[in-house]
């Protein structure tokens, strides 16, 4: 019981399961739909059963036309099924890091940060690897940084993040002629409040920087 419900709402692997289900089931009865008034034509059922008739004729139907769609609808029934990803997770394909917005019969959407929608054939996802963020548990790691000049104090401005939030991580990311980049990593409860704990957290950091004159800028 826990699996189906979280409290009080369903659960993400529930909820993706029944889309999936929902829509396979709403494809069928569209298809039988089809075949039942086909059959109430007499020239129309004289025609389909003709071509049912050949055999040759139905697999190159269903080789050709019809091959990428049911691929596709088949994984979309194993990734329902396996649930390597659930709606709501936030999940990483081919370097792109989004939440996973919706699992059609064919196809998965994912919500990217920035807003826009990365629509991907259920047959890839089946036969690529996905870096599931949130699989284990909700809570999902923020990562923000800034850069400062070569001879900035370092030590005196990861000190002031560290003491400012709990729970964080402070360290040296990069170095160039150009400056340092440091990195501050912190956990945000859930995918949806990834963005705007990063967004507070950079404007923390960016505004102690400020108040301590340690000249900096966003990465």
């Amino acid at each position: 019981m826990r699996e189906l419900v979280g409290a009080g709402d369903i659960s993400p692997a529930t909820q993706t399961r029944l889309r999936v289900i929902r829509r396979l089931v709403y494809a069928l009865i569209v298809l039988i739909g089809i075949a039942i008034a086909a059959s109430r034509f007499d020239e129309i059922s004289s025609v389909a059963k003709g071509i049912l008739a050949s055999s040759a004729v139905l697999g190159l139907v269903v080789g050709f036309a019809a091959r990428q769609t049911l691929a596709n609808a088949i994984a979309g029934i194993l990734l329902a099924i396996t649930q390597p990803i659930r709606i709501g997770d936030l999940v990483t394909f081919e370097e792109e890091t989004g939440e996973v917005e919706d699992m059609k019969l064919t196809y998965t959407y994912i919500r990217l940060g920035d807003g826009r929608r990365l629509i991907v054939p259920n047959e890839r996802l089946a036969q690529s690897s996905v870096v599931n963020h949130t699989i284990a548990e909700r809570r999902v790691q923020v990562e923000v940084s800034v850069w400062l000049p070569p001879d900035a104090d370092l030590d005196k401005a990861m000190e002031l993040i560290a003491d400012e939030v709990e729970d964080i991580s402070v360290s040296v990311a990069e170095t160039d002629k150009e400056g340092v980049r440091l990195s501050a990593t912190t956990w945000a409860s859930s995918p949806d409040e990834r963005g705007r704990a990063a967004a507070e957290l950079r404007a923390r950091w960016l505004r102690l920087l400020r108040e301590h004159s340690l000249s900096s800028t966003e990465a």
